[in-house]
């Protein structure tokens, strides 16, 4: 599990579990450039990260869900880096709704950065990594993929697109030697801690019955530094050498893909 010199693209590393892979790179020692929309979070995350080292980190702008700007920022990352070797791609929006009322607006958005992103940067870093015969993507699902979900119904249309986009990038680029898995995460983000601040009692009970009672491990979602940041270095790594096409949960047992 040894990243030292591996080339790594960190999708939003401003805040929550991208700024968690980015640290988990940078202490395995990796070369990290982050992106986002958030300038000054972005910057910050890598500033502290490349201070408490021992590998680097940068950040750039970059819109996901716009195929020009994709481009622009993985190729300004790969002359950074001087290659790349692994994506990491947390980024992604979430927005409440009703299947009965959900907007074409809020569909839309959530496909053009959920879906669409996800194809732009996977293409964009197969591009890169083809050449070399080698590469890992690791992109990131949800539960809410495999499951009813009638309060995020476009979020959960889209993370299903993702695990079956997963799926087929790993079976069209494994002859390219690139690995491509998901990660189903349940995870205490700050989005989602604002998010249950913002709760009556009744929807934390209901929450509670949802999310959280059925995480074996406690009942309560994960840290992302402790518990996702050393899976990400994994998926990362060699060490994966041989695993591809997968979702994978790492959710302290809320669910089983099967």
């Amino acid at each position: 599990m040894d990243l030292n010199g591996h080339r790594i693209i960190v999708t939003g590393s401003a805040r929550g579990m991208g700024a968690a892979t980015l640290r988990a790179y940078v202490g395995a020692g990796a070369r990290v450039v982050g992106m986002d929309l958030d300038k000054d979070g972005g910057e910050k995350v890598a500033e502290d990260a490349r201070r408490a080292g021992p590998g680097s980190a940068s950040f750039m702008v970059a819109d996901i869900s716009d195929p020009e700007d994709v481009t622009r920022a993985f190729d300004a990352a790969a002359r950074t880096l001087g290659g790349l070797d692994v994506l990491a791609h947390p980024a992604a929006i979430q927005r409440p709704g009703d299947a009965a009322t959900v907007t074409p607006a809020d569909w839309d958005m959530m496909m053009a950065v959920n879906v669409r992103g996800t194809m732009l940067v996977n293409q964009a870093a197969h591009r890169l990594m083809a050449p070399n015969k080698r590469g890992s993507i690791i992109n990131f699902g949800s539960v809410s993929g495999l499951r009813a979900e009638p309060v995020a119904p476009a979020y959960s249309a889209s993370k299903g697109a993702v695990h079956s986009w997963t799926r087929t990038a790993a079976g069209a680029w494994g002859a390219d030697g690139v690995r491509v898995n998901a990660i189903l995460p349940a995870i205490a983000t700050p989005m989602y801690q604002e998010a249950r601040a913002r709760m009556t009692e009744d929807q934390l009970t209901a929450n509670y019955w949802q999310n959280e009672q059925s995480i074996a491990l406690g009942q309560k979602y994960g840290d992302p530094d402790r518990d996702l940041g050393p899976v990400m270095v994994f998926l990362a790594s060699d060490a994966s050498r041989f695993i591809t096409g997968q979702l994978i949960p790492v959710d302290g047992g809320q669910t089983s893909v099967r």
